[in-house]
């Protein structure tokens, strides 16, 4: 099964936080999107972990980063006045929206998304 990384799952796995290794189980072949790649670069910086490491481990999963690109920036705005006031963030909805692109799976950690009613394939780690 293919299945799309939200950027708290990735972290989860980097981290070896509860449900990481469910993550690591299930996303070789996995699809990041660009934006989220980012919010996890930024996040693993942060704690002093090169980023390289993480695009090293992403590479050995097979785990493809993918382009934020027009028509998946039109869905993601579709989105934004859905989930206004839920606090979901731009790289929540960039998320998202490549699982509406894509209709696969979503793994994420963020329980929030379960109540807010989008036809999603929406997975917890834990």
């Amino acid at each position: 099964m293919t299945v799309i990384l939200d950027s708290s799952a990735v972290l989860a796995m980097v981290f070896g936080e509860p449900g990481g290794g469910h993550v690591l189980s299930k996303s070789r072949g996995a699809l990041l999107s660009a934006v989220n790649a980012d919010e996890v670069f930024h996040k693993v910086a942060r704690k002093g972990i090169d980023r390289r490491d993480v695009e090293t481990q992403l590479t050995k999963l097979a785990v493809e980063i993918t382009a934020f690109d027009t028509a998946q920036a039109r869905l993601c705005a579709a989105l934004h006045p859905r989930v206004a006031g839920t606090d979901t963030s731009f790289a929540d909805r960039a998320c998202l929206s490549l699982g509406m692109a894509t209709g696969w799976s979503i793994l994420t950690a963020d329980d929030k998304w379960l109540t807010l009613g989008l036809d999603l394939d929406i997975r917890l780690i834990r």
